[in-house]
């Protein structure tokens, strides 16, 4: 690697809020916030909107999605109703 062309490779702090939920790990990612963590050191700290604590692939929870509203647009769009052949 080129000296001097690369963002500086450091710890991170990542905090999933609606989970409350965080860990730590390296990132080229910056932040002016920063949090104080379990080891007693200060890590810039990036909130993100979902993380493997609030997905629902790795959670085994499912989302409600409106199935009915899926089923009758596509009847209508193709024309085929309940209990016709």
């Amino acid at each position: 690697m080129k000296p001097g062309i690369h963002p500086e490779y450091r710890p991170v702090v990542f905090r999933d809020r609606a989970a409350d939920f965080a860990f730590l790990t390296r990132s080229t990612a910056t932040s002016d916030r920063t949090v104080e963590w379990e080891d007693g050191n200060t890590y810039p700290v990036i909130d993100v909107e979902i993380s493997s604590a609030s997905h629902p692939f790795y959670t085994g929870t499912q989302r409600v999605l409106d199935t009915a509203g899926r089923v009758e647009r596509f009847e209508r769009r193709y024309g085929l109703g309940r209990g016709r052949q």
